[in-house]
Formats: structure tokens, sequence, C-alpha cells
């Protein structure tokens, strides 16, 4: 030992012993990284702390005696007692500095070599020794930690060091006095053995419980290749091979979930989605044990709006609005309205602003705005004066433009820049096809946290109808499915009827506008006071275009004209097709009356007792929904479209012309039943929005404090698995989404697929209307 050596050790605090034994665990631990002189110099600390360690026993053993007014012969034993243990202090010290140790290190190690000596199993021995009083054998163990390339080198115990005589004389020794000082008091009744008692919280002080064990066993080869079969799953799932090739893959795991299930008692059975569960959880684990965190990819980026207030917010964006009595401009109002009631999360609308000569060609009546607060107001009484109360949102505005062709209005530029940052946190798409089939902004799933698209309108239906229907129909099948996987997290379906789109469930999440359901129940009223409630026959309310059932309501009277002899329907509507409709139904004779189209809440309506429907083009039709509010008849085709309608007793489907001639007379010589309040409340707006909230997982959204889906431990902790695992799925999403940017900001290809002439960007009258920066200077591009 040089000169340096000595000084330090003599300049050395004289601090507790376990003081020192805790230090130099720290330094042993931080040796891992120190190079072979690092080596040396700590082995020669350890040796220096043994013989401070034995120092400290000595000066420990001076103190006790004055401590304990105990009968000679006690004070004697504890004495005697840490006498003994003094010799075998000594030797800990001696095994651990004998030359031995670093001639050996030196032969298997090379100059580069680290070391690090692992005690815990010396703290672990003695404190399971304080802690328990029964008596077990422990064989000690030296380990020593090699870290190099990566590798961990550990040596047991050899013979030339001996074996661990020092702790077993310590835990004897422990237990033996503690045995002979239970029963003896001193000062006012305190234990003899408060010695003892004060020793075992020291080494419980500066013993840690450690928190988990972080060694967790590596994926093996079924596991990864099960996640990477279920990542592909977008292609096997049409081959419907996915779930039963990660269940094959898994069977080890679906036995140990089978046992897990015995032992608690419960039914051993486990399906796909515990299987999946456990899966997700395996690599979570793995992950977050390495301590990898996935913060996005190439395409997709995870650092999205963080709720700071406290409250959530919800952006509907729809494709239509108000005075256009259309579904996708009721309904997403009606949404808006019932989502903000519940005053646990902030609402905001937006809905398309059209220009003066927009607006003449799409709003009924010669009604136009010159502004959109005028127009808001217009929004704000009409719904105000149907649902009576007070709605609680925010209207907001963006430059849209109407196709003559496609007689639906198409966003001008980017609908997302529309949305705040501090807002965008959830956003409601209502006809995500519709709103990002042009969509050339940022994406919806990188900006928001939650995407929910709703879908109205079957496109596909309506394009069979045209010239090249089939081809057209087939190109815009697969552009749905592309927008609306890009940028989407879930997507609803209001029936069947419509086109079959990923991440989709089926539901109906609209309402009944209340005022229809109070004049259903005025009619129950009526019915049970004995009054006539229905003073009229059958008619059909629509917009007069064939796609809206004019064609088969046509085909059926036609066919069936002489069975349906005497039958009379009044017909409400007006379109672009109405002087074809109209015309045909005279060529043919057809006993139809046709009328200009009004309100479905209209007083002249509410004396129809049968409201007749034909169409199969509808997703859901929101006539059907009120006319059954109103307790009237509905004859309707057997469809899924008419799905939701069937449990309703005044619901009568037909599925061939005969069947539909059969209802229509069953209406006609029938009363219709009064409607349950079960019945009712399944027809409002507010089963409607629970429906929603529970199928667009908006519950889970809107109750979690972290995003993304969470995985449970056993122990109580959890794994949040959107950001520890990266998803192929999401990389796929993001490659269709960046590409979908790519292809829509190009002039040439954007006319090509029928997008109107300059609406990547909104033009100047939509600056001046909404009072918005130029798009040069929205959006600047530099360049040389």
């Amino acid at each position: 030992m040089d000169k340096q050596s000595q000084t330090t050790v003599g300049t050395a605090s004289n601090s507790s012993a376990f003081s020192f034994i805790s230090k130099g665990w720290r330094e042993v631990r931080d040796s891992a990284d120190a190079d072979l002189q690092l080596m040396k110099d700590r082995a020669n600390s350890f040796k220096n702390l043994a013989a401070s360690f034995d120092r400290e026993i000595e000066n420990l053993i001076h103190s006790a005696a004055p401590t304990f007014s105990v009968p000679a012969i006690r004070q004697s034993s504890e004495i005697d007692f840490m006498k003994k243990l003094q010799p075998k202090i000594s030797e800990f010290r001696r095994v651990y500095s004998a030359p031995e140790i670093s001639r050996k290190v030196m032969e298997k190690w090379g100059p580069r070599a680290k070391l690090g000596i692992d005690l815990s199993r010396i703290r672990n021995a003695i404190v399971a020794e304080v802690r328990e009083t029964e008596e077990e054998d422990m064989d000690g163990i030296i380990e020593y930690s090699k870290v190099s390339k990566g590798r961990r080198a550990r040596f047991t115990e050899d013979a030339q060091f001996g074996d661990w005589e020092p702790i077993r004389a310590i835990k004897t020794r422990l237990r033996e006095f503690e045995k002979k000082s239970s029963t003896v008091e001193i000062f006012g009744g305190l234990k003899n053995n408060e010695f003892l008692e004060k020793f075992k919280s020291s080494l419980k002080a500066i013993y840690k419980e450690p928190d988990e064990s972080k060694d967790v066993p590596p994926l093996d080869v079924p596991e990864l290749l099960a996640y990477l079969v279920r990542q592909s799953g977008p292609l096997l799932d049409q081959l419907d091979l996915c779930d039963k090739i990660v269940e094959n893959l898994c069977s080890k795991r679906k036995n140990e979930l089978v046992l897990r299930s015995l032992a608690d008692g419960e039914p051993p059975i486990v399906d796909n989605d515990k299987i999946n569960d456990e899966l997700d959880l395996r690599i979570a684990s793995v992950l977050q044990s390495t301590g990898h965190c996935y913060e996005g990819g190439l395409w997709t980026d995870l650092t999205k709006h963080d709720v700071s207030d406290g409250k959530r917010h919800v952006a509907i964006v729809t494709t239509a609005s108000l005075p256009w009595m259309t579904g996708t401009a009721v309904n997403p109002l009606f949404r808006a309205a019932y989502l903000a009631k519940s005053a646990k999360q902030k609402v905001t609308l937006l809905v398309p602003w059209l220009c003066r000569s927009d607006q003449e060609l799409v709003y009924p009546n010669n009604l136009t705005f010159s502004s959109p607060e005028e127009q808001e107001n217009y929004i704000r009484n009409w719904l105000e004066e149907r649902i009576g109360f007070k709605a609680d949102f925010k209207i907001s505005f963006y430059p849209g433009k109407f196709s003559k062709e496609r007689r639906s209005i198409i966003p001008a530029g980017d609908t997302s820049q529309f949305i705040s940052s501090k807002d965008a946190d959830i956003a409601i798409l209502e006809e995500p096809e519709h709103l990002n089939w042009y969509h050339h902004g940022k994406r919806w799933t990188d900006k928001f946290n939650h995407v929910v698209g709703i879908v109205h309108t079957n496109y596909l239906e309506y394009i069979k109808r045209e010239k090249n229907g089939a081809l057209q129909a087939f190109l815009v099948k697969h552009i749905n499915n592309w927008v609306t996987r890009a940028y989407c997290h879930k997507v609803l379906r209001l029936s069947a009827a419509t086109q079959d789109l990923p991440k989709s469930v089926i539901c109906n999440v609209h309402g009944v506008n209340p005022k229809f359901l109070k004049i259903g129940e005025k009619v129950a009223e009526e019915k049970e006071l004995g009054q006539q409630a229905f003073s009229k026959g059958a008619y059909f309310l629509g917009k007069m275009v064939w796609a809206k059932g004019y064609k088969e309501l046509i085909d059926l009277l036609a066919k069936h004209k002489n069975d349906l002899d005497g039958f009379k329907l009044d017909v409400y509507g007006n379109g672009e097709d109405a002087h074809e409709v109209q015309s045909t139904a005279k060529s043919l004779d057809l006993n139809l009356n046709f009328l200009k189209g009004r309100d479905h809440a209209d007083d002249s309506l509410h004396g129809y007792k049968v409201f007749i429907n034909p169409s199969v083009s509808d997703v859901l039709c929101t006539a059907t929904a009120e006319a059954l509010a109103m307790g009237k008849f509905v004859v309707c085709a057997d469809h899924p479209s008419n799905e939701f309608f069937r449990s309703f007793p005044n619901c009568l489907t037909y599925k061939t012309s005969e069947d539909f001639v059969a209802k229509v007379r069953e209406a006609m010589e029938n009363e219709p039943q009064p409607l349950t309040p079960e019945q009712r409340y399944t027809l409002s707006w507010e089963a409607a929005t629970q429906r929603f909230i529970e199928y667009s997982e908006l519950d889970r959204v809107l109750n979690s404090e972290h995003n993304g889906t969470k995985l449970r431990l056993s122990n109580g902790k959890v794994i949040a698995k959107s950001v520890s695992m990266p998803s192929l799925s999401e990389m796929a999403d993001g490659g269709l989404a960046f590409a979908h940017y790519c292809l829509t900001g190009n002039e040439f290809l954007r006319l090509c697929t029928g997008a109107i002439p300059n609406t990547r960007d909104y033009d100047e009258q939509h600056c001046k209307d909404l009072r918005l920066l130029p798009p040069q200077v929205e959006n600047p591009i530099y360049g040389w």
C-alpha cells in the first residue's frame, strides 16, 4: 500500500460501519466502467473498508457496556457476543483482501477488463436473518461481474477462499443474543434486546427492496412470429388466417392461460382477444425493460395535443350546412348540441362556407347569407327551436365549393387548419371519405389524438347508376378504403348498406329530432282519449332525385296498378329530377299527387297514417325514423339500411313486389301501436349520443389521462402500448397518407380524378368572406 493510500485511510472519518459498507456497495457498482487501474484501486479501497469496519465494531463493543443497566452476567454476555464477532469480521476482511483474488482476476481478465463485485447476496443474507428467527442455511456466493463486449462473466466462490463462516457466525450470534435477552427488562419496562432492535433497524435502513425484477425473459421465436403475423392483419384478414396462425404460434401461452383460469376458479375459456392481450403485454414488457420508447417513425408523429386545461375538446367536421336540409347538415348539428349538453367536453362544429354564387345553387327558397355570422344565427335559431335548450358549442366555417356534377360540397384548402392547435384533441369526421378525397394538408391522426369517421352515404350505389358506373365504383371503393384507413382511428357505419371500410363497425349513431317524439306522444294521448289521430292515408317525402327511391316507387306502383286499385299516394319533394319523375308517373297513369317539399314536422303531415319508403340507396333514412317517432306505420324494403327499424312493431318490411302490396294493405286497414317509453328512448338523440360514445371508443379516450391503449400488469402497474410498441400497421397507414398528400398536391392529377379546379387552396372570395390571409401568406413556400 503506497503512502497516498495510507494517508487516505488515516484521515478517513469515523462514521458507522454500515455507512462504509453502503458506500462500498455504491463504489463497487460504479466500478463497472472503470479500467484495470481503477479495479486495483477499488480492491485496495475494499481492504480499507474492512479495516474500518473492524474498528467500528470495537467502538460498538466499548460503547455497549454503559448503555444497558443490567446484571453483570447479562452485560458480560453482550460484550462476549461482540468480542466473538470481532475475529469473524477480521476473517471476513482477510478473505476479501487476500492476494489470491487479485492474482486470479489478473489471470482471467485482460488489461481492458472491468470489475464489478456483487455484494447483494451478503446484504440479503443478513437482512433475511434479521427479519426471520427460524434457522436456514445459506451458501454464500462471491460474484464477480465482468463487463466486456456486452457479456457478463460470473465467478462462484472457489474452495481456496473458504466458505461463508463469517456470515454464519453473525447469523448464529444474532439469534443466540436475541434468545438470551428476550425476557430481561430495563429502564421502565424496556426489553433488554433494544440494542438488537436498533441493530435490525440500521440494517433495514440500508436495505432497499427491489421494486420489480427487471430480468424480463426475452421474446421467443413463436412470439416474434405471432406479433409479425398480427401486424400483417390487414392482408391476412382477407384470407381469414391471421387469428388461426397467431393461436397456433401462441399455443404454449394459451395452455398457461387455461391453467391460470382453472387456478383462479374461472371457466377455462381462452379466446383470441385474451391471447392478443397477453401477446401485447409480453411485447410491451420486454420493450419497457430495455428502456425503449417509440416516439413515431417515418410517417407518424406521436407528439399530440396535450390537454392543459383539464377539459377535452371535440371538433365535428361535416360536409354540409343548413339551410340545406340534408343528413350531413342536420345530424352533425344535433350531435354537437347533445355532446355539448353534458358539459364534460368543449365542442366545435366546423361547417362549409359557400360563396354567394354557390349559395344560390344549394340553399332552398333563394336563401343566402352575406356573412358567416348571419348564417350562424340562422343555424342556432333553427336548432334551439327544435331541441328546446340553448346548446353551448362553437360554430366555425371552412371554405367550400359546390360541385354540380357530384351534387355535393367539396372542401377547398386544408380543412384541418381551421381547428386551432389548442383545440386539436378529438375529431369527428362526418363522411370521412368525402372530406378527404382531395385533402391536401396535415394528416388528421397526426394533429388529433383520436379521429372518428362516420359514414353517411352509400356513394357506390349512386355511382353505379351513372355512365361507366361499374368502373367508377371500383376506383371509388379503393380510394375510400385508402383515405379512411390513412386518416381515421375508428370508423362508424350507420348500417350495413355502406361500403365495408377498414377499422369500421356498424352502429346507428343518429337520433330523432325531439319535435317528432313530442308529436308521437300527442298522437298516443289522442288515442287514449278515443280520438282519431290520423285522418289521411299514405305519403312519401324525399328529395326528388331518382336515386332517393323514386325509381323503385314508380316501378312498384306501375307493376301492381291493378292490385292497388284506389290507392292514392301524396308525394312531397323538390329536386333536380322533379320534372322527369312527374312526367314518367303521368305517362304511366299512376295515382300520385305531387306536392312541394316541406319540413317533415310540418302540421300538414301529422294526419298521415302510413309512410311509404321503397328506397334502397339510403344508408339510414332519417325520414323513416321520424315517421316511426310520430307513431305512423312505415312500409319499407327488407334492406340492410332498415335493419335498425325492424324491432319496431310499426315497421312493415317487404322482400318482393307482391309482399309490398300486402304490407300496404295491412297498414291501410289497421291502426299503428303507440310507442313504449323504451322505444321512444331508442329513437332519441340521448340514446344515439350514448351509442356513439361507446362504439367510437370516445368514453375510453375521454376518461383516460394518457393516450393510447393501456396494458395492465399482474402487479397493478400499467404499460402504455402506443408509446412503447411500433406498429407495422401504423407505419403502413402513414405511408398511405404521405402518398395521398403527394398525389393531391398535383393539380393535373386532381383534375383527372374529378376535383373542382383550383380547390387545392381557397380563393380570394373566401379570403374576403371568412377574413382569411391569402394562401401564399398562410402557407408560404420558400424557394430559390
